[in-house]
C-alpha cells in the first residue's frame, strides 16, 4: 500500500505544472537537425532556453545542474496535425470533442474551449518524445473547427497551449459529405459552393466592418462564424484543407486563389500526381501518416510521397493525423521511421517532424532545433530513435523534465 502511494505521489508531482528550469544533457549523439550530429556532447538549458549546444570539450554542465545521459537527444518531436486532446482514449461519446454533428460549417468552434490538456493520449505520446502538438477539431465536416498549437504539459489550457488559435480546418471529399442523408453537401459541387458561399458572406461582413470604422454605432451584429472567416480572408489564420482525393486537391488550390487565402494542405494522398500544381500555388502540406490504413480516399497512396515531395522541394510535414479508432491516435516517431525507411531517410524523415514541422507551424523561432535560443524542448533515446527497438527514455520541456521512464 505504501508503495503505491508513493508512486501515484510521484506521478502527480510529475504531473503538475513546473516553472521552465535549468537542466544539462550528455549524450552520445546529438541531433540538433538544424546542424550536423555531434558526437558526444553537451547541451545546457537554462531558464528553459537553450543556452548552449556543442561537445563535452566546447561546453561543461554548470555545477548543481541536473544532468540526464543518454545515446541520442533529438529536439522534441513535433506533431503538425492530430486530434489528441479532443478525442480521447476510451472511443465514448464524453471524451470526443473533435467533431460537432450539428451543422457543416462551424468555423467559430475554438480548440480551446474542447482541449483537454489531462487526456491522457497527451501523456502517452509525449512519452514517445512528442513535445508540441498542433491538434483541434478533426476532418469529419466542411469546416469543422479551429485548431491550436500546445505543448504536451501543464494540466490547463492555459499552461499547455502556445498558439490559442493556429489554423481553421477543412475537409473536401468523402469525410464531410453526407451522401444518403438528406443533408448538404452530398457532392464535390456542393461542398465548393458551400465554402464559397461561406466566404463571399464573410467579404461582405469584413466590408460592413470596415466601413463602420471605429463608429460602434455602425458596426454590424457579432457573428462568430463570420468573424472567423474574415480573419482567414485577412490571412490571419490558414485554412487547413484536407483533401486525398487530387481533384479535392486541386479544389483546395483554387478556392485559395480565388478568395486570396492562405491554404495548408492535409492528407494529400494523390498528391504525387499534382505535384506541379503544388508547387507553383506554394502550398505547404502535411502530408497523411504513412501506416494510415489505405482505403477509401487513401487507396491511391504511396509511402514514396514523401521522398518525392523533398526532391520536389515542396514544404511538408508529417502527421499523427485522425485515427477513428483506439487508440485514437498514432505516434509521429514511428511514422517518421516508416517513412525513412521508403526513401525519405532519417535525416530528413527527422526533420519532418521537427523543424520542418515547427516551420509549417511558424514556429521555428522556438522550436524544431537544438539551437541557442531556442526552447528546451529535448527527447532522449537509448538508441537510434527510428529503430522499433529503440526506447525513449527521456523528455524534457523547457527544461522540465516531464518524463524518465523507458517507452
Amino acid at each position: 500500500m505504501k508503495s503505491s502511494f508513493f508512486r501515484v505521489v510521484a506521478s502527480l508531482a510529475l504531473a503538475l505544472p513546473a516553472l521552465a528550469q535549468d537542466l544539462a544533457i550528455k549524450a552520445e549523439r546529438v541531433h540538433t537537425v538544424s546542424g550536423a550530429v555531434i558526437e558526444n556532447g553537451v547541451i545546457v538549458i537554462k531558464a528553459g532556453k537553450v543556452v548552449a549546444v556543442g561537445t563535452e570539450r566546447q561546453v561543461q554542465p554548470p555545477a548543481g545542474v541536473r544532468v540526464l545521459t543518454a545515446k541520442v537527444a533529438t529536439p522534441g518531436l513535433v506533431d503538425a496535425h492530430s486530434v489528441v486532446g479532443l478525442a480521447g482514449y476510451l472511443n465514448q461519446p464524453h471524451d470526443q470533442d473533435q467533431h460537432d454533428p450539428g451543422a457543416p460549417l462551424q468555423p467559430e468552434l475554438r480548440a480551446i474551449d474542447a482541449y483537454n490538456a489531462r487526456e491522457r493520449l497527451v501523456e502517452w505520446v509525449r512519452g514517445f518524445g512528442v513535445t508540441t502538438l498542433h491538434t483541434g477539431h478533426g476532418p469529419q465536416a466542411l469546416i469543422s473547427g479551429q485548431t491550436l498549437v500546445a505543448k504536451t504539459r501543464g494540466e490547463t489550457v492555459d499552461e499547455a497551449v502556445i498558439v490559442p488559435r493556429a489554423m481553421i480546418a477543412a475537409t473536401l471529399g468523402e469525410g464531410s459529405r453526407e451522401e444518403g442523408r438528406g443533408k448538404s453537401p452530398g457532392t464535390a459541387g456542393k461542398q465548393l459552393a458551400m465554402l464559397r458561399e461561406a466566404l463571399i458572406g464573410a467579404q461582405e461582413h469584413q466590408k460592413k466592418l470596415r466601413a463602420a470604422g471605429d463608429d460602434a454605432t455602425k458596426k454590424p451584429e457579432r457573428d462568430l462564424r463570420k468573424e472567423a472567416l474574415v480573419d482567414v480572408l485577412e490571412r490571419k489564420v490558414p485554412l487547413l484543407v484536407t483533401a486525398n482525393r487530387h481533384q479535392d486537391i486541386l479544389s483546395a488550390l483554387r478556392l485559395g486563389a480565388e478568395f486570396g487565402v492562405q491554404i495548408v494542405l492535409d492528407g494529400a494522398a494523390e498528391s504525387y500526381v499534382v505535384l506541379d500544381e503544388i508547387r507553383r500555388a506554394r502550398v505547404p502540406v502535411i502530408l497523411h501518416p504513412p501506416m494510415a490504413r489505405f482505403v477509401g480516399e487513401l487507396e491511391n497512396a504511396s509511402r514514396s510521397t514523401y521522398s518525392k515531395f523533398s526532391d520536389a522541394g515542396i514544404p511538408f510535414a508529417l502527421q499523427s493525423g485522425y485515427e477513428s479508432y483506439v487508440p485514437k491516435t498514432r505516434v509521429v516517431l514511428y511514422e517518421a521511421g516508416v517513412a525513412a525507411a521508403y526513401g525519405l531517410g532519417a535525416e530528413k524523415a527527422l526533420r519532418s517532424v521537427t523543424l520542418d514541422a515547427a516551420r509549417l507551424l511558424g514556429l521555428e523561432a522556438r522550436l524544431g532545433s537544438l539551437e541557442v535560443g531556442k526552447d528546451g524542448d529535448v527527447a532522449l533515446y537509448d538508441g537510434d530513435p527510428f529503430e522499433y527497438t529503440t526506447h525513449c527514455v527521456g523528455v524534457a520541456i523547457e527544461g522540465v523534465v516531464v518524463s524518465d521512464q523507458a517507452r
